[in-house]
């Protein structure tokens, strides 16, 4: 019986969950709900669209690994059905490495993390590079974020699975910290004006509350 979660635990994966005791767990799990999850739920498709930033890896045709940084504003990967993911690939250094991995293989895997809530899914799957859709890159474009679209990456999930917290550091976002920081600052000015006013009618005395 083949499961989704063989995408990625081969016969080799298989054999070192045995020697490391923890193959009979993973055998439950592929028992009870056939591996790993191969639709985008709900849940999954709002964890994607507030993500603004993402890890496409791929390999070329003698199993060379490549894996390279996307982002854009949160929502940048759009969820076009329940099995396919989109998302701009913008004029970058030229190095095509990714567009040439995927005209000879198309697998490929996405890796998205929420470093603040830390989380992170991994998603097994197809991928294809379009540009002669005028529509999808339509749909794709932001105007307002500050890159020129070339193409698109179309991946098409095969299976995905999210990992526990365990070992990732919790970072926030630095517009969210400078958000943070300007509003803490408006309150200290608030509280030093208060403290001024307090320390001038102290120094005053009472002719300073007679004058009001």
């Amino acid at each position: 019986m083949t499961y989704a979660s063989d995408v990625a635990f081969t016969a080799a994966v298989k054999q070192a969950q045995r020697d490391h005791g923890s193959r009979s767990a993973y055998a439950r799990m592929e028992a009870q709900r056939g591996g790993f999850m191969v639709a985008i739920t709900d849940d999954l498709a709002s964890f994607i669209a507030q993500r603004d930033s993402a890890y496409l890896a791929t390999a070329n045709a003698g199993g060379q690994p490549y894996v390279q940084h996307r982002g854009g504003r949160p929502g940048f990967i759009r969820v076009l059905d329940e099995h396919t993911l989109a998302f701009a690939d913008f004029v970058g250094n030229k190095q095509y490495i990714t567009t040439g991995n995927l005209a000879e293989n198309d697998r490929a895997f996405l890796f998205l993390m929420d470093y603040e809530h830390r989380a992170r899914i991994k998603l097994w799957g197809r991928a294809k590079v379009v540009a002669d859709d005028p529509a999808l890159l339509a749909t794709l474009t932001d105007a307002s974020y500050d890159a020129r679209v070339e193409q698109a990456i179309v991946f098409t999930v095969e299976a995905w699975d999210a990992n526990c917290p365990q070992h990732i550091p919790r970072l926030v976002h630095a517009d969210d910290a400078e958000a943070a920081i300007a509003r803490l600052e408006q309150r200290v000015a608030y509280l030093e004006q208060l403290l001024h006013a307090a320390n001038v009618a102290f120094d005053e005395g009472p002719a300073f509350f007679e004058s009001r």
